[in-house]
């Protein structure tokens, strides 16, 4: 790894004797540590730590600031997934004090306008999805797929019924299997057709009545609609199974069809993708689960209630799976999707279609210079394959994507879904100009040339970034995470 030498370190500013702060006098009697904490617990040493001017410190941490990746900076080929633009006024909603500074632990009395903000959700999320009621709880998608399976095998267990088995695709996210095995379901991986679709032939093999549900997103991991998905709900429901939906790629129909016409009886929603808040670098999400009438006495409280102009929290639901969170999710994403759906109000099916349209676009544009597994119109989404430059030119996925940095662009999602070789993801949602996107393509077949071309190249990828490439192995193996002793301080690695 090489590291350029004009931007150093934090302790390359190091001086003895330097503070960035200056605190004011205790107004209390000062007492002393180890009476607090107790002597064995101190330090022997002085922590290594830099000693800075404030000045030195914010220009470091602006300079740092200037050398990430964002959404105000470029375009993210992963789309909603990661990075989608949101306009900046939902950050504002979120803000503002009566959201922003609202104790969990207020009284529904004092909390109304909290209260009622997730009581209109509701009725937004149960619209524009075709279910009946939403919990609020989970704090993320894969805690509502978990959510979800529990309210099933709680309606199941009300019934007397004991099923044991989940049916998962082979194109599914991974938390999907994952979720079902920690909620005690036996996995069932059924495959996908040759146009991308869960193979019928293959789940009526496997479904009969020990199947609780199927687990299935729509539009699914390639970026295809399931073609036969009313079939597919007809052969679950059949054997008196229920219909999961990761609601992962919402944001390719909303306001075409809902879920529930589909025959779906519960879904989760990354309200963080679809509805605003983008949560590349980890954080932060929501994941509300929605459900058909037949599962809503097992949702966990408390509910929002409205009783005549006030607004409750709902304990006395006999059957709920009781709570699955301390409160209700992350508050403030919740007042951010409130803001997104209030301002487009009917206009809400433009932003599936201007999703669809420029991922169509993008595909038509690739489709010469990369292979497409599954070759039809996409959705929001679609999923290429650098197999051919990993067979003629000896250049991996990985290389491409490290390449595209050169360019000055974010990389797509790689190697998944898992069931294509050398898969390529590319998401471009539905606020990017055409310009944008032409430019992005133009990248990408330059890439794809100079893989013929000049194969080293791509594979030492990338030339011109911060760091150069990494050795993904051995850090994955390997971590150093020590610290520095102070000799070593300013070095360069």
């Amino acid at each position: 790894m090489t590291r350029r030498a004009d931007f150093p370190l934090i302790f390359d500013h190091s001086v003895p004797g330097r503070i960035a702060v200056a605190l004011p006098d205790a107004d209390v009697p000062e007492v002393p540590i180890e009476e607090i904490v107790g002597r064995e617990r101190l330090r022997r040493e002085a922590a290594e730590l830099p000693e800075v001017s404030e000045l030195d410190l914010v220009r470091h941490y602006t300079r740092l600031s200037q050398r990430n990746y964002a959404i105000d900076v470029g375009f993210y080929p992963l789309g909603s997934c990661t990075m989608k633009y949101n306009p900046k006024v939902n950050e504002d909603a979120a803000r503002l004090p009566g959201f922003a500074r609202l104790h969990p632990n207020t009284p529904p009395e004092l909390a109304q306008g909290a209260l009622e903000l997730l009581w209109r959700l509701e009725a937004m999320l149960c619209e524009i999805s075709g279910m009946d009621a939403v919990t609020f709880q989970p704090s993320a998608g894969a805690h509502g797929e978990m959510t979800g399976l529990m309210l099933v095998r709680a309606c199941l267990d009300d019934r007397g019924e004991r099923r044991t088995r989940v049916i998962v695709p082979d194109s599914a996210h991974g938390t999907n299997p994952a979720s079902a095995a920690m909620c005690g379901f036996e996995v069932v991986t059924v495959p996908s057709d040759a146009r991308g679709n869960i193979d019928r032939a293959a789940l009526r093999r496997v479904a009969d009545g020990s199947v609780a549900a199927l687990m299935l997103t729509n539009p699914n991991t390639l970026g295809l609609f399931e073609e036969h998905v009313v079939e597919v709900a007809e052969i679950i429901h059949g054997v008196g199974g229920l219909m999961y939906l990761d609601g992962a790629n919402f944001n390719a129909v909303l306001g075409i069809t809902r879920p529930g016409d589909q025959g779906f009886d519960v879904m989760h929603m990354n309200v963080h993708k679809t509805f605003s808040t983008p949560h590349g670098g980890g954080g932060p999400g929501a994941g509300p689960v929605a459900v058909k009438r037949a599962l809503e006495p097992y949702l966990p409280t408390p509910t929002v209630e409205r009783v005549g102009d006030r607004f409750v929290l709902q304990e006395d639901r006999p059957k709920s799976i009781g709570r699955v969170r301390a409160f209700n999710g992350n508050f403030g994403i919740y007042v951010r999707a409130y803001a997104y759906l209030r301002a487009y109000g009917p206009l809400l099916r433009q932003v599936s279609e201007a999703a669809v349209l420029n991922a169509n676009y993008l595909l038509a544009k690739l489709r010469a210079h990369f292979d497409v597994p599954y070759d039809r119109t996409c959705m929001h989404e679609f999923v290429l394959s650098g197999r051919r430059q990993k067979q003629e030119h000896g250049v991996r996925t990985l290389d491409i994507a490290k390449r595209l940095l050169d360019y000055g662009y974010h990389a797509p999602t790689i190697y998944f879904p898992l069931i294509v070789d050398e898969a390529i993801m590319i998401e471009p949602a539905e606020t990017e100009s055409r310009q944008t996107l032409d430019a992005f393509a133009e990248a990408l077949v330059q890439v794809a040339e100079e893989c013929r071309t000049d194969p080293d190249l791509v594979r030492g990828a990338p030339h011109h970034t911060v760091v150069t490439r990494l050795d993904e192995v051995a850090a994955a193996r390997k971590p150093n995470l020590r610290w520095r002793p102070k000799a070593e301080v300013g070095s360069r690695a």
